[in-house]
């Protein structure tokens, strides 16, 4: 998992801000899981067993799917081994794999050699060569991935990672878990994956704030949202700096180095925190006429675009819900 904790990255704005009439009160969870910081807030009655119920089972995913975890599915994978599938990993692989065909392999799960060959997820950052890289990318296809049979092992020298789409996969879960629960009201922050579960619970909208990725002290913009997820990436979230010129870490899969498309962060708006936590990566690899002709075919999802001139670009359905804080940028509605 290789997105930095930022307390800023997906704030929860005004959470019982407009209340008209007492509230009961919330029910509040914080724990540390995937390499991050998680904060969850629940109400209804059988919040507090939801919220337990959510924390164990992210508890037991991430020893699933852990990459540094020895014993670990994804680990046992990565060293070579065969190994049977749970069902639960078998469905998030299913799914990261489904959204690397969908980007085109610009998010691509088989990244990780790449990924650590520039030390961002041992924190020991490099910059490595194109002599280094050039084998490392020979290795990355998500199309090698077989999982029909009983059992998955992946081709000499392949390894997986799954933080691209880990954490939107538990949002999702989590949301289930709660309905489960007859929980209707609840806003779950994973680490910055941001899951709405209903409205407040005075019926209003949840508010979410963008940070501004140029200042990430400070807000760009604030975005309501019921009953989906946002999902934000950008350079600003984990990044080293060499001879002067600055390394993050989303990386392009096409050429092993950090991506240089124009975007400073992309918010991806939507029913799944699956779909958004995919795409908030791919998107940014692709740039903003690429996401934004992406959006125009697929329309299951809201777009935020921050770009390194100034402007942010957001999709026409999301006037009325988007408010910009920050006045350092010029708003532009795509269709």
């Amino acid at each position: 998992m290789i997105k930095r904790l930022l307390c800023l990255t997906a704030l929860i704005l005004l959470l019982c801000a407009g209340c008209d009439r007492p509230q009961e009160p919330p029910v509040n969870r914080q724990f540390m899981a995937m390499d991050t910081f998680m904060s969850l807030t629940a109400y209804g009655p059988r919040a507090e067993a939801a919220l337990a119920a959510v924390e164990a089972e992210t508890a037991a995913l991430e020893k699933h799917i852990s990459v540094t975890v020895p014993g670990s599915e994804l680990a046992r994978l990565n060293s070579g081994e065969r190994v049977s599938l749970s069902p639960t990993v078998h469905d998030l692989l299913a799914q990261s794999l489904a959204m690397c065909a969908r980007t085109g392999g610009l998010m691509d799960i088989s990244l990780y050699p790449v990924v650590s060959a520039w030390g961002f997820t041992q924190g020991t950052y490099t910059v490595p060569d194109s002599a280094t890289l050039a084998p490392l990318l020979e290795r990355v296809d998500y199309r090698a991935v077989d999982l029909s049979g009983d059992a998955l092992a992946l081709r000499a020298g392949m390894m997986l990672d799954l933080g691209s789409t880990a954490k939107g996969f538990m949002g999702d879960r989590a949301a289930g878990i709660l309905s489960e629960y007859g929980v209707g009201s609840a806003i779950l922050d994973f680490g910055g994956d941001v899951r709405a579960v209903g409205t407040k619970p005075d019926g209003s909208p949840w508010k979410v704030a963008i940070v501004d990725p140029q200042n990430p002290g400070a807000l760009l913009a604030a975005v309501e949202l019921t009953d989906g997820a946002i999902v934000t990436s950008g350079g600003y979230e984990r990044f080293f700096e060499q001879d002067g010129e600055i390394y993050w870490h989303i990386l392009d899969p096409r050429t092993g180095a950090p991506a240089r498309s124009g975007l400073l962060s992309v918010s991806v708006i939507g029913g799944s925190g699956m779909l958004c936590d995919g795409l908030s990566t791919a998107l940014f690899v692709m740039g903003r006429e690429a996401a934004l002709a992406h959006r125009a075919e697929h329309r299951d999802f809201e777009l935020v675009l921050v770009t390194d001139g100034g402007e942010v670009v957001i999709t026409a359905s999301l006037e009325g819900r988007f408010t910009l804080i920050s006045k350092d940028y010029t708003l532009v509605v795509a269709p």
